[in-house]
């Protein structure tokens, strides 16, 4: 019973390390993406300010992730850009 115990206890620690691990990478991802969003594309000649890829990069350094990751994915490949390998979860 106290093997059962222990095994529970350890898997139940591990979990928040697992999911912590998951949203760095997200987190690293999508300041990735956001890096080559201001390199490449932000202050590219001729490019108006665009509200909706700056709401996006405000989101990411929130660390609201699940926003901005797409909205900087669609603007990256709508300027020609491949994207970075991403991140598996």
């Amino acid at each position: 019973m106290k093997c059962v115990l222990l095994v529970l206890l350890a898997f139940v620690l591990a979990l928040p390390t697992a999911t912590d691990a998951a949203l760095g990478d997200e987190q690293a991802y999508c300041a990735q993406l956001a890096a080559m969003y201001r390199r490449y594309v932000q202050n590219g000649p001729g490019k108006r300010f665009d509200v909706e890829a700056s709401v996006a990069l405000d989101d990411c350094s929130k660390g609201n992730t699940a926003t901005a990751i797409p909205v900087l994915e669609k603007k990256l490949r709508e300027s020609g850009f491949s994207l970075p390998e991403e991140f598996k979860p």
